[in-house]
């Protein structure tokens, strides 16, 4: 018989970060893909304190720099646009508008949608009818056709983007958050925390939101590289954020008239949000695939193989 000390410690597993890690490394691909992502994601943040002005400061002598040249600094490594500015510098600035307004709509519609989707999925009063309703609503336009629509008689900004973006991907929280509510709320924590008296709120915000939001961060997850390529399609066309500010979009759009001369004004930004929405779609991938315990063993497939 074993007999135990105060001073023994129960014997712990490993973090849950820890357990993430290792199912990362064992996929080489979603490794790079999130190694990219963190890449971006940091000169994002810190690159424009790095870079300065260098994005909007002209230099005609620079124009149509080709790439690959350190004769005028790194900044202009690769190359310059019509008007001398460095497309690195650029780049990066442009990183910050393009990840920080699709951060900006992904989490609003997230929010706005799941908290909608759970009213609707619980409650069965009038008021659930009519969300679903609405959201059928939305969901009848063409995503980017509402968008330009409502861009044009509101005017290009950042906000009214942002809100575009985010009401256009709401139905998709929505209808998810209602439909893991409706199989939730007949379960029997949910009657039992009913009989002990909780009210309506209380069950959906300590006992079902808990449930539903891990389905709605991996459904944003995949949702993000979508708004990326809608805020670009906007951007191109000139509806997007205006200058002196600018996006990936808007950057593809200014070389677009010099694809047979000066390449790379539109091929950096073109591939950078190539880059990015392909790493998005990977990671989504693997996180759907560490979600599902029917799916989780082809990493650990993987894992033996490398030994």
């Amino acid at each position: 018989m074993t007999i135990i000390t105060p001073d023994t410690k129960p014997a712990t597993g490993p973090g849950t970060g820890r357990v993430l890690l290792a199912y990362l490394t064992r996929d080489r691909l979603a490794l790079a893909a999130a190694a990219f992502l963190a890449i971006f994601i940091i000169a994002a943040i810190f690159g424009p304190l790095l870079v300065g002005d260098a994005a909007s400061r002209l230099g005609l002598r620079q124009r149509n720099l080709a790439p690959f040249s350190f004769e005028h600094g790194w900044i202009y490594f690769l190359g310059a646009d019509t008007l001398g500015r460095p497309i690195l510098a650029r780049l990066i600035v442009g990183a910050q508008n393009t990840l920080g307004i699709a951060a900006a709509a992904v989490f609003s519609s997230m929010l706005i949608g799941g908290a909608l989707g759970l009213v609707a999925g619980y409650s069965e009063r009038w008021y659930s009818h009519l969300i679903l309703r609405l959201a059928d609503v939305v969901m009848s336009f063409p995503s980017l056709l509402l968008a330009l629509i409502v861009l044009y008689t509101l005017g290009p900004s950042i906000a009214n983007l942002v809100i575009v973006l985010a009401v256009t991907r709401l139905p998709i929280y929505l209808r998810t958050a209602r439909a893991e509510v409706l199989e939730l709320r007949e379960r029997m924590f949910v009657s039992a925390a009913r009989s002990m008296g909780a009210g309506p709120a209380r069950i959906i915000l300590r006992h079902i939101a808990p449930l539903v939001l891990p389905s709605l961060v991996t459904i944003s997850a995949i949702d993000f590289a979508t708004v990326i390529l809608s805020e670009s399609a906007l951007s191109f066309l000139g509806l997007g954020i205006q200058p002196p500010n600018f996006t990936w979009g808007a950057m593809v759009a200014n070389g677009r008239g010099y694809l047979a001369t000066a390449w790379w004004i539109a091929f950096w930004p073109g591939l950078s949000i190539m880059l990015t929405t392909l790493s998005l779609n990977i990671l989504s991938n693997w996180a759907r695939t560490i979600a599902d315990p029917q799916q989780r063993w082809r990493l650990q497939r993987l894992r033996k193989a490398a030994r």
